[in-house]
């Protein structure tokens, strides 16, 4: 399998997949103020925190809140008696309508009940936050690959990286999912993962090339490196997506949008640690031969 000689086609498919994304988040940006349907973790709400004197589920409380078109809030139950549902911004008589669904559940013990609205400030300081996060983590692992193996590498690893968060970020703007802190969680765990998965290659390019022999190109030495690593690289993102399945059909509505975005973000960093990471490489130090004779 020809892996190096067919990048052009592999860095595509990586186009095809990122380009709609972009032009989603553009759209968006333009006709709803933002490219991405922003949680009231980002945009503020109100946050009900209530005890119950009976036993409740998540299903039965979202189930009363549909009924005043609130289905979509936010419901984290804590023991069987207590949850907090995090909603739009409400005016006093939306939330006295979700208190008198919330009582036909079951009825809401009044001394513990607890109404408190979040501002957007703290949506403002999570988004710098995890951007700040991001550039950090990209700047740390720079120098680290520099260290280890050479600055190329780094550069490679840091695009292969920015595709995988450009495919989740593309895909959650097109489909309209909402994005909260925890997706904030899931784009960070993407980065760790498929940055792990990528210098396991690297790891590997790099011990051929101390056995390169003569006359062997470039090419060649790096496809056989990623074929011989990519057993371990499908075995290992399998293994991880059977789990992220099973979180995604049995793990409930709390966490099955953070599961989604774990789904395509390892999936979308298996391919690019095997089809882009290397390939990437390869055209740095073709440009930097061609600058050299030049």
């Amino acid at each position: 399998m020809n892996i190096i000689g067919r990048r052009k086609l592999w860095f595509a498919i990586s186009l095809m997949v990122i380009i709609p994304g972009l032009i989603s988040m553009a759209f968006r940006w333009a006709t709803a103020g933002s490219p991405f349907n922003l949680s009231i973790d980002f945009t503020g709400g109100n946050l009900f925190n209530v005890t119950f004197n009976s036993d409740v589920t998540v299903a039965q409380m979202r189930g009363a809140l549909k009924e005043i078109n609130l289905e979509k809030s936010g419901i984290q139950l804590s023991g069987n008696r207590s949850a907090i549902i995090r909603t739009p911004v409400l005016g006093d008589e939306k939330q006295a309508q979700v208190l008198a669904a919330l009582n036909k559940v079951a009825a809401i013990d009044k001394s513990k009940l607890r109404i408190d609205k979040v501002g957007p400030v703290i949506g403002k300081e999570l988004t710098r936050n995890a951007i700040l996060a991001l550039l950090i983590a990209s700047v740390l692992m720079v120098i680290y690959i520099t260290i280890r193996f050479e600055f190329k590498f780094g550069i490679a690893a840091i695009v292969a990286l920015l595709h995988d968060v450009f495919v989740v970020l593309g895909i959650f703007s097109i489909f309209w999912w909402e994005v909260d802190s925890a997706f904030v969680a899931a784009i960070l765990t993407i980065i760790g993962y498929s940055i792990n998965d990528t210098i396991v290659i690297f790891d590997r390019i790099r011990e051929n090339l101390k056995r390169r022999k003569k006359g062997r190109d470039l090419e060649t030495l790096v496809n056989d490196s990623v074929l011989q690593t990519m057993t371990r690289s499908i075995n290992t993102v399998l293994t991880v997506i059977f789990v992220l399945l099973a979180l995604l059909i049995f793990g409930g509505s709390t966490i099955r949008l953070f599961a989604l975005a774990l789904l395509i973000g390892v999936t979308s960093g298996a391919y690019s640690s095997i089809f882009n990471a290397s390939p990437i490489w390869v055209e740095l130090k073709n440009l930097s031969r061609r600058r050299a004779r030049a």
